[in-house]
């Protein structure tokens, strides 16, 4: 069997946007303040929606990269919580277009990039959990044929 290679679950980007997003979360709902961008393009349960999501996704992904236990359970916890990030910061970014146009232009190019990188990263975790597994799978098999349990 070759060498396995996971990529780092410690990358600074990452955590600080997500540590950022957690933030962000708290703030908005403890001081009831949000983006007029959302408050114009968004009833207020899906705003509300919003705001958890982004506390959801923080902490989730933060857990994720610490995750002392399983690397499985720890990069599947990341996993979830990244696509949970781009598609929230992508709802965002729509936001900031329909209600801003160009002259968010700025805005919506930083929002969009946590949505691709967002989605680029949960593309890597997924390839490290192929990897994972077929790691597994292979070193099961070689204990079976080799009698032991």
């Amino acid at each position: 069997m070759g060498h396995l290679r996971i990529r780092s679950r410690h990358q600074p980007h990452e955590v600080a946007v997500l540590a950022a997003a957690a933030v962000c979360g708290v703030l908005m709902m403890t001081l009831d303040v949000r983006p007029l961008s959302v408050q114009t393009s968004m009833p207020l349960p899906i705003q509300v929606a919003w705001e958890l999501g982004l506390i959801a996704v923080g902490l989730g992904g933060l857990l994720g990269i610490l995750w002392p236990g399983r690397l499985s359970t720890g990069l599947g916890l990341e996993l979830a919580s990244v696509l949970v990030l781009g598609t929230i910061t992508g709802m965002y970014a729509g936001a900031l277009v329909v209600m801003s146009g160009r002259q968010s232009i700025a805005a919506t190019s930083f929002v969009a990039a946590v949505t691709v990188g967002s989605l680029w990263r949960a593309g890597q975790i997924a390839v490290d959990l192929r990897r994972l597994a077929r790691a597994y799978e292979a070193v099961s098999c070689v204990q079976l044929e080799a009698g032991v349990t």
